[in-house]
């Protein structure tokens, strides 16, 4: 069974005392800093490249490759953020050079049904088709355990392209210029990719969630 999902600690100006210390010991070479930052980190990072990765051998790959990474570049590091938020963006990057380098099969029907989704709009501008009450806040609906897996699955079934900018941004709290860079696109790009998946999303959604008419 797959680890519960986990959330990294936002950036910090400064790193924590004891960040100090561990990334001096890194810098030296030692062996139990290493092991102790690979223990302590791994479930973390692991979470975070199985829900780009959707696949367990790719994300331990990820995450090893992440490591390996980390380990070259430690002597670089300033500690201006927290070690655990460097290690984070490292991961995520490992995940999306493994999603742009493993085989990927077509996405066509994928993407016709996501487009379907997508509200539609008359020539006056007003929605074509009016947006229903849910039978519960939405507030109430995200804070429960069932709709939490709900919108997991349902974002899993996204498009390659929408599902990762999605993921990126409000998932992994990454900033759009930071998803930009990324995904090698531009920043209006990004927008506009995750406006769309938000709204596919919210129909999605609406589908599950709405007032059954009486």
């Amino acid at each position: 069974m797959a680890a519960p999902v986990s959330r990294l600690s936002p950036l910090d100006p400064a790193a924590p005392e004891g960040d100090a210390e561990l990334i001096a010991a890194l810098k030296r070479g030692d062996e139990a800093a290493f092991e102790r930052l690979v223990r302590g980190q791994t479930p973390t990072l692991l979470a975070v490249a199985r829900r780009m990765l959707r696949n367990e051998d790719d994300a331990r790959e990820a995450v090893q490759d992440a490591f390996l990474s980390a380990f070259k570049a430690i002597a670089g590091f300033s500690g201006d953020s927290k070690l655990s938020t460097w290690l984070h963006r490292i991961t995520v990057n490992a995940a999306l050079m493994k999603l742009r380098t493993r085989r990927r099969h077509p996405e066509t029907s994928l993407e016709t049904a996501f487009d379907q989704l997508l509200p539609r709009f008359q020539m006056d501008g007003h929605a074509a088709e009016s947006s229903e009450p849910w039978e519960e806040p939405v507030n109430d609906l995200v804070a429960r355990q069932e709709t939490r897996e709900i919108v997991r699955k349902l974002i899993d079934q996204m498009p390659e392209t929408y599902r990762t900018v999605l993921l990126l941004r409000d998932i992994e709290e990454l900033s759009t210029d930071e998803t930009a860079r990324l995904l090698e696109a531009t920043p209006n790009a990004i927008k506009i990719r995750l406006h769309r998946a938000r709204q596919a999303l919210r129909a999605k959604l609406d589908q599950r969630f709405r007032m059954s008419p009486k």
